[in-house]
């Protein structure tokens, strides 16, 4: 259209340049015509030179990527609706495993430890849940409902409570007034210590000893998970350390837990049990028999702090524990009756990466032991393997005190992948450690370790 009008204004121009007697006003109005019609075939030209042009869509596409565009968003929307109905939507999935090696002085024993069961070696500092593969699967629906299923074969919290099954976690978690108020449900690991069960969280190889010997394994029951702020609350009416509890006991146990995160580097934690739990003593004796008579449930009372300091390369980690079981400890009074088992300990770890994959990792842990000759959740008999109980050869009621010193460096080969290894040094004030080489008993044992941790 400005051309057009550029021509026009061109001719009319011309036209009044020259005098109007010059030229017949035919003569005039005919040229005006061939103007006319050459204005009108430029035109043509130009809007068939448009035409002719690509077309660009929006965003300055052109016709081919606008289609290549389409055809994605099709693509796109048609992969969504086929997770939605297969209810992959907010489905994660993720596990572990650590193919483990570990040498034991006292018990004469170096190998690999990978998938061994605990029902057939028992629940042993040397033995605890490395060596394990998981699988993890964590679901959250549009409403906020979370689900987690977590599987591990002989070497999980159902396996360590004598279930023998695969299942370490199965719990729910349904918002209820707001997301950060929330209702749990199900079979769940213990939170108690500073300590994680699972190896890619844990730094070391083996735990400490509050871990090992002071702490549930898993509650199933039902409870509350409220944050507020830095602050975060759950707690539970649960059985503890059962699936289902046995004939004749109906009382559960409250656990709880409350964390607080005082700032990015810091905070601190604590965590109880009260109520009744099983009680593992072998001190009562049918004398008709002489087989072991079963105990009903006993008071159990156990309270932890927990506190940590991380930034940048340094990590600094410590708890304190106390307990107590009713009629629980190793050795009975003189008459015959059973007597309350009771302990205290702290464990602090301090870790420093050298460089980004590199991280050295020092741990030490006290366990007081003493009262009635000794026991420990879940320990009611002397156990000369992981050190707990009195001197056979000396007085029954006084148990032995524990300590540990573990010295361990990770290396990150790569963002799935870390190797471990552990030097750990275990000494008691009484020879508890049985030596099955020599037939001795021992103030101390020493374990070596190495692990490859992969994870996805």
């Amino acid at each position: 259209m400005k051309n057009t009008l550029s021509l026009t204004a061109l001719a009319l121009a011309l036209a009044c340049a020259f005098p109007a007697h010059a030229q017949s006003n035919a003569e005039v109005l005919n040229e005006l015509k061939a103007l006319r019609d050459r204005v009108a075939d430029l035109e043509r030209k130009l809007q068939a030179a448009e035409a002719a042009k690509p077309k660009e869509g929006q965003w300055g596409m052109t016709p081919e990527q606008a289609r290549e565009l389409n055809r994605v968003t099709v693509k796109t929307e048609a992969l969504e609706d086929s997770r939605d109905a297969q209810g992959l939507k907010n489905l994660t999935i993720s596990g572990y495993a650590d193919p483990t090696y570990i040498y034991n002085r006292r018990q004469n024993r170096g190998g690999f430890q990978f998938l061994n069961s605990v029902a057939d070696d028992g629940y042993n500092y040397d033995n605890s849940y490395f060596g394990a593969v998981a699988l993890d699967f964590q679901k959250e629906t549009d409403s906020g409902t979370r689900y987690r299923l977590t599987l591990v074969p002989n070497r999980g919290t159902d396996s360590v409570i004598g279930n023998g099954g695969i299942v370490h976690e199965a719990t729910i978690s349904v918002p209820m007034s707001d997301l950060q108020t929330r209702f749990i449900a199900g079979h769940m690991p213990d939170w108690s210590g500073y300590e994680y069960l699972q190896p890619t969280l844990n730094k070391l190889i083996t735990h400490n000893l509050l871990f090992d010997f002071t702490l549930p394994t898993a509650y199933t029951g039902a409870g509350v998970d409220i944050t507020r702020g830095k602050w975060w609350y759950r707690a539970m009416i649960a059985n503890m350390n059962a699936s289902k509890n046995a004939a004749g006991e109906k009382a559960p146990v409250l656990a709880y837990r409350v964390d607080y995160s005082r700032g990015e580097f810091q905070g601190f934690g604590f965590a109880g049990v009260h109520g009744k739990a099983a009680n593992f003593t072998e001190n009562v004796v049918d004398p008709g028999t002489g087989e072991v008579i079963g105990q009903p449930n006993s008071r159990l009372d156990l309270f932890e702090f927990d506190a940590y300091f991380i930034r940048g390369d340094v990590t600094v980690q410590g708890q304190v524990s106390f307990g107590q079981q009713k009629k629980a400890s190793i050795t009975p009074a003189a008459d015959g009756s059973l007597r309350d088992s009771r302990w205290w300990g702290l464990s602090v770890l301090a870790a420093y990466k050298f460089d980004p994959r590199l991280e050295g990792v020092v741990r030490v842990d006290y366990l007081n032991n003493k009262k009635n000759g000794g026991g420990l959740l879940g320990y009611t008999s002397a156990d000369d393997r992981n050190g707990i109980g009195p001197d056979i050869n000396g007085d029954l009621n006084k148990g032995a005190t524990r300590s540990a010193l573990s010295l361990g460096l990770s290396y990150a080969i790569n963002l799935e992948t870390t190797f471990k290894a552990e030097y750990r040094i275990d000494r008691a004030n009484l020879p508890v450690f049985y030596d099955v080489k020599s037939g001795d008993y021992r103030k101390s044992n020493q374990i070596f370790g190495t692990s490859v941790v992969v994870a996805f």
